[in-house]
């Protein structure tokens, strides 16, 4: 089984808006495999043999998080066994329990954040209150990481950050995209490896070196990297190659394309 855990869709009133924004905004570094909507990146799913695609939102103002969630929960009833969509809720909510208990009474498995576009540090000490909560309720959380092309530097979503946010929580699954920051693997290697926390390997191999993941995955141990694309704006079919591809054994590889997924999903 494959997984991608980390891909991006839009309704499909809103996708053909929605695409050519981020694409200015990204400075058109990142060319979109699929138009932004469910149906672009389920036929990419099945032209490239990948079973499970986890849909990643973010909700960037308070006023679409009924909407974004409730859209999530839409597209899991309408694609079961083939679409997971996590959920997301605003960072500077006037109410983050009551909108972390809306999402997780819609069944949604988790919850993504984006330091840069929500506008808010990650280990900061109101942010960690909201991380505690939602796993207490069982929500898997996945943060952008690193590098983002929209934004300047320095960013707020770096390694040494995770590292202080996995360290002062007690249980539950936090995933930093990117191998951990975008851009910042040597940072990775310093602060994150042999952490608890985990590691999605989206938009990789075009940019870190095949040794480097390599020795990434030594160090933090392969239960903890997961496989993912950043669908549109990463060619999954190509990352799924050089994941196939490298010096690792069935086992492990097996691992890192879905099984560590559906460990942590609970599929």
């Amino acid at each position: 089984m494959i997984i991608d855990f980390h891909t991006h869709a839009f309704p499909d009133s809103l996708a053909p808006k929605v695409m050519p924004l981020l694409y200015e905004e990204a400075k058109g570094i990142y060319i979109p495999v699929h138009d932004g909507t469910v149906s672009g990146l389920l036929k990419n799913m099945n032209n490239w043999n990948i079973d499970i695609s986890i849909i990643q939102p973010i909700v960037t103002k308070q006023s679409q998080t009924k909407s974004i969630n409730e859209w999530a929960a839409e597209i899991n009833g309408k694609y079961p066994g083939k679409i997971i969509s996590f959920g997301s809720i605003f960072p500077h909510s006037d109410d983050y329990k009551r909108d972390i208990d809306f999402v997780a009474s819609l069944d949604l498995k988790g919850l993504k954040f984006h330091a840069e576009y929500q506008d808010f540090i990650p280990d900061d000490k109101k942010m960690l209150k909201i991380y505690d909560y939602a796993l207490s309720k069982n929500l898997i959380l996945l943060h952008h990481a690193g590098f983002d092309p929209a934004f300047p530097e320095p960013f707020r979503s770096n390694p040494e950050r995770f590292a202080r946010v996995i360290k002062e929580m007690r249980s539950g699954i936090i995933i930093a995209a990117h191998l951990g920051g975008h851009a910042q693997w040597d940072d990775v290697e310093k602060y994150l490896c042999g952490t608890g926390i985990y590691l999605d390997a989206s938009m990789g191999f075009e940019y870190f070196s095949k040794d480097q993941f390599l020795r990434i995955i030594k160090k933090h141990g392969v239960d903890k990297i997961l496989f993912g694309s950043d669908s549109p704006w990463s060619n999954a079919k190509t990352e799924i190659e050089h994941i196939k591809n490298l010096p690792l054994g069935k086992t492990d590889i097996d691992a890192i394309l879905g099984n560590n997924a559906k460990r942590i999903l609970n599929i």
